[in-house]
């Protein structure tokens, strides 16, 4: 059993295409990757932990739709864009557990998930972890400059993590690689 992370999916939402430089035609492209990354390597056995804002601006039916056809046992930290889902019982009975903040242990370290950034989470001072969403790639956000100096701050966003669902190996070093990354395109 492997343990995943990924956020800011936002299943169905075709301005995020152009919002955060995705690299599809259409919503129908990015969301049959989405999918198609997700099964590929998760199994129906794995935990994946999605940091918020699973999809945006499509019917209650379609978000079931999304939540069922990917594999594994689903986590969902609240974003921004889920609130409206989860007042239907069917879309919340596809994760194991919905919840806005989550402090867990995962091979001896302590990680705290939160779909926004925060500056100073719970047990910072000693070693913690945080994986958060929302600010996609998007290097003119006020929170970027912060986290990019903060090596325990992890940004769990499919744009950072190649649109697949990301170990904690993976994600700390996709987020080494982001933090030195100095690219124009990724400032608007």
């Amino acid at each position: 059993m492997a343990t995943y992370f990924i956020a800011d999916t936002h299943f169905g939402h075709e301005n995020v295409i152009t919002y955060s430089h995705r690299p599809f035609v259409d919503v129908s492209e990015m969301d049959a990757a989405l999918i198609e990354n997700w099964n590929s390597r998760v199994t129906n056995n794995d935990d994946v932990y999605i940091i918020g804002d699973f999809c945006f601006k499509v019917s209650k039916e379609q978000a079931i739709r999304y939540a069922k056809s990917l594999k594994g046992r689903k986590h969902l930290i609240v974003g921004n864009h889920d609130k409206r889902y989860l007042k239907d019982a069917v879309f919340a009975s596809q994760f194991v557990q919905i919840a806005d903040i989550l402090d867990l242990a995962i091979n001896g370290e302590r990680i705290i998930l939160c779909h926004y950034p925060i500056a100073e989470w719970n047990g910072y001072f000693r070693g913690s972890w945080h994986i958060y969403g929302h600010i996609h790639n998007k290097q003119s956000n006020p929170a970027f400059a912060f986290l990019r100096t903060q090596e325990r701050a992890l940004n769990a966003g499919v744009e950072i993590i190649h649109y697949t669902p990301a170990t904690f190996e993976e994600l700390k070093m996709y987020n080494e690689v982001h933090r030195n990354l100095v690219n124009p395109n990724l400032t608007t």
